[in-house]
């Protein structure tokens, strides 16, 4: 509780630094300041995982594992931060602030125990987001993007709600241990009212995941906001909602799968062709990374359809290696886009000779993203894979193979494109990538390797 509590009083605190106009404190205190919680999580792993507060939250090694990562992308993010935001407003606090508030009702969905607090988690981290995406006031995408989020967003909420009260008019409880024992207790008399609201739990998960046919508001909220907030919301924000979603499953409602199971199946392959197909029609990088985002949801889901003692680790491991390429591919858009003026695929033409370093970031960003072996993202899907074939999904693999090999042929046009294609002639002058971004990309792409090439040391970590 330490981590959340820290971190609550981090954001007010960075809230003050922007008030009395310590602006180079900001990003330093920050980064001090998630250190510190990422401290707090660690000295929580090998305490008694015992529900607290009435049993509202529970810090398991599942929760823990969750939230060391979202922390730590979110370090990396900030880190990315340090001329970007100053370049879009004077009041860079705001942007820390909302960030730091929004990671805290991320790591609340990561550990609640009580649909109270999964709400109340999943508000605090999306209220905070409305905010972000919309907050370059004079960008009408940005305020377009920002209106279709939270009205979308309010609209999975109230599924969501439902779906709450009607397992509470079931059980007569928010505690997931007492629904569990109201599953286990009635196999076969279970009232009406629960399956309905299992079906809208779903239903307002899905929104919160980015997974079709409730995908809708992903491509232009992501496009339009600025990109490291994207960055944010295509890794720590969906990393916590898949947390949440997984631990409701896995704790609670195992015993009914075969009620849920054909409904996130056909949810899993709609998401997987959906996302690969629009992304392979992309012109723009960063919303082919918007739809490509909606397909990682597809894959991440096979966890949930075959669910058993290895999802877990198996969406842990394929999220840590989705968010690390992503944070690598997202700063490397920004420090393109800067030079270029445009996202679209000419801009990285010839960029291996402009920029070496650059290109070699993007391209095992881009491998791993598309599964290439010895990268932390063949590891993930095949891990994926593997839990679909141990549950005898094999309609699912071969599908989610052919979804692969689509994946392939988008991420790497934008390998073809820096090594193989003549740059544009406002692009020839070289690219220096700056000392905070050479810092990130290295470790984001040091941990891809050695986690492609050494996975044992994460699989059997929850």
């Amino acid at each position: 509780m330490g981590a959340i509590i820290t971190l609550s009083l981090l954001a007010i605190l960075v809230l003050y630094l922007g008030l009395y106009k310590a602006k180079k404190a900001i990003l330093p205190v920050a980064l001090l300041g998630l250190t510190g919680v990422l401290v707090f999580l660690i000295m929580e792993w090998n305490t008694a995982a015992e529900p607290l507060y009435s049993g509202m939250i529970i810090f398991d090694h599942f929760s823990i594992a969750f939230s060391v990562l979202c922390v730590t992308v979110t370090a990396l993010v900030l880190l990315l931060s340090k001329e970007y935001f100053g370049a879009i407003s004077e009041h860079v606090a705001e942007y820390y602030s909302l960030i730091l508030f929004s990671l805290t009702g991320a790591l609340l969905v990561n550990s609640y125990h009580n649909f109270a607090m999964l709400f109340m988690g999943i508000e605090v981290m999306s209220v905070a987001l409305y905010i972000l995406v919309g907050i370059r006031k004079k960008d009408f995408a940005s305020n377009e993007a920002s209106l279709k989020y939270f009205l979308m967003g309010a609209f999975s909420t109230g599924f969501l709600l439902f779906g709450i009260a009607l397992l509470y008019g079931a059980t007569a409880s928010f505690d997931l241990e007492v629904i569990k024992n109201y599953v286990i207790a009635h196999p076969h008399d279970i009232s009406p009212l629960f399956y309905a609201g299992v079906l809208f739990l779903i239903v307002g998960l899905c929104f919160k995941i980015g997974a079709a046919p409730f995908h809708f508001w992903t491509p232009d909220v992501y496009d339009g906001a600025p990109i490291l907030i994207t960055t944010y919301m295509s890794t720590v924000v969906k990393a916590a909602s898949f947390a949440g979603m997984l631990r409701l499953f896995s704790m609670v409602l195992v015993p009914l799968n075969d009620f849920w199971t054909p409904v996130l199946l056909t949810i899993a392959i709609i998401t997987l062709f959906i996302g690969n197909i629009s992304a392979m029609m992309q012109h723009s990088f960063k919303r082919m990374l918007a739809y490509s985002s909606i397909a990682h949801a597809g894959y991440m889901l096979f966890a949930i359809v075959s669910i058993g003692n290895q999802s877990a680790s198996a969406v842990l491991l394929y999220v840590i290696a989705y968010s690390l390429s992503s944070v690598v591919a997202f700063g490397a858009l920004i420090l393109v886009k800067r030079q270029d003026g445009t996202d679209h695929f000419s801009a990285f033409n010839g960029l291996a000779r402009r920029s070496p370093w650059l290109a070699l970031a993007i391209t095992v960003s881009m491998l791993s993203l598309a599964g290439i072996p010895l990268t932390a993202g063949f590891v993930g899907k095949f891990m994926m894979f593997s839990i679909a074939m141990n549950d005898y999904h094999i309609t699912l693999l071969i599908l989610a193979a052919i979804n692969a090999a689509i994946g392939v042929f988008y991420y790497l046009k934008v390998v073809v494109a820096m090594y193989f294609r003549e740059s544009e002639a406002t692009s020839t002058q070289g690219l220096s990538v700056p000392l905070n971004y050479s810092i990130v990309f290295f470790v984001a792409i040091l941990f891809t390797i050695l986690i492609g090439v050494y996975p044992d040391c994460l699989i059997q970590l929850i």
